[in-house]
């Protein structure tokens, strides 16, 4: 069979967002299966039951790539560590770097006290890392340029990600933090309940408002990978924002990557306002096109990770602006969605429906 790749976005069937994403390729008559996050603790037997059905009943999983350790990326992956032989496991883990922070936390003087706390504060990867080792699967650093298989993992770099863990606000006490403990124990006690009024206008094509705000720095710690297969170019977000973005986008020219110009872009962070930007989009898709591409004739393909019932995302500008670069949009939220190349059709499975262009944006 020649070379082929099927990237599987699964609908983590949630309240909530998350990503779940098995992977197949084919290079040169060899064979590899990746996993990139896992959902829920409840997504994970969905992943199992997809690869066994659709990659051929196989034992053996080459990588499982954990993006950033939040929960609705982290914890279906408990189920796919168990069900399968794992060759390596990649996952940053904040306690390793204790020794290089502890001067960084003035709190903290002891690099024992300070990964205990680090571990309490991500249970979801450090339950992961108690399961990798009891199995005895290598775990390794997904830092920049390191290579996971076909992929090249983009951002983060070491040093900004050990600035994330200290600018987290969950990670260990600053003077900041200890200032607020005493307010933010009183508001804990009482429940709140917060009503998000969001507003629509209308919008002339090419006119795209993104938030002010930025994404979460845990979102920011995300895995970007970027691969070339079968002539196609790839780049998988996680959560990653717009200083994630913009780091790897450095790298990619650094490397002679040729950007903008991707085939198939995972929009990060369930297509949030707070993680793009047009800049950001300018560097890895190319600027707006003057009109509305005909159905049929996208340039590329974008991909939604987004519940049905998560009224939250994804948002309208974030579509708009993927359209005005000539994109296709998919998102799973009606099911899981199937970005493939030379593979077998799968009895059931059709093409997937793209978003139409939304004439009103959030405000």
């Amino acid at each position: 069979m020649s070379d082929f790749f099927e990237i599987d976005f699964l609908n983590v069937e949630s309240n909530n967002s998350g990503d779940a994403i098995p992977l197949r390729y084919q290079i040169n008559g060899n064979t590899y299966i990746h996993v990139v996050d896992g959902g829920y603790l409840g997504t994970g037997d969905k992943i199992v039951k997809h690869i066994n059905k659709y990659y051929g009943n196989p034992t053996f999983i080459d990588h499982v790539i954990v993006t950033h350790p939040d929960n609705d990326h982290s914890g279906g992956l408990r189920t796919v560590l168990e069900e399968f032989e794992i060759g390596t496991l990649w996952m940053l883990r904040p306690w390793l770097y204790a020794n290089e922070l502890i001067e960084r936390f003035p709190t903290y003087n002891s690099v024992e006290h300070l990964i205990r706390r680090l571990r309490s504060i991500y249970p979801n990867i450090a339950a992961l890392e108690e399961l990798a080792i009891s199995k005895n699967i290598n775990i390794s650093e997904p830092f920049q340029d390191v290579k996971i298989g076909a992929f090249i993992v983009m951002a983060p770099t070491k040093s900004r990600y050990l600035d994330l863990i200290v600018e987290s606000d969950k990670t260990p006490e600053s003077t900041k933090q200890e200032q607020q403990t005493a307010s933010e124990s009183f508001m804990n006690l009482v429940e709140k309940a917060v009503v998000k009024v969001v507003n629509f206008v209308k919008a002339a094509w090419g006119i795209e408002t993104f938030s002010s705000e930025e994404t979460s720095f845990e979102n920011e710690m995300s895995i970007v990978q970027y691969t070339i297969l079968c002539g196609k170019s790839i780049l998988m977000t996680g959560d990653a924002g717009r200083s994630s973005l913009k780091e790897a986008a450095d790298f990619a020219t650094s490397i002679g990557l040729v950007i903008p110009g991707i085939d198939y872009f995972q929009i990060p962070h369930h297509g949030s306002r707070r993680n793009l930007s047009t800049d950001i989009l300018d560097m890895w898709l190319g600027p707006k096109i003057p009109s509305k591409p005909e159905k049929g004739k996208e340039s590329f393909y974008t991909i939604i990770s987004a519940s049905e019932k998560d009224k939250e995302h994804p948002k309208k500008t974030v579509i708009r602006a993927a359209i005005h670069r000539g994109a296709g949009v998919a998102v799973n939220s009606g099911g899981d969605v199937l970005a493939k190349y030379n593979t077998p059709s799968r009895e059931g499975w059709g093409s997937a429906i793209l978003l139409e262009y939304p004439d009103e944006q959030e405000e």
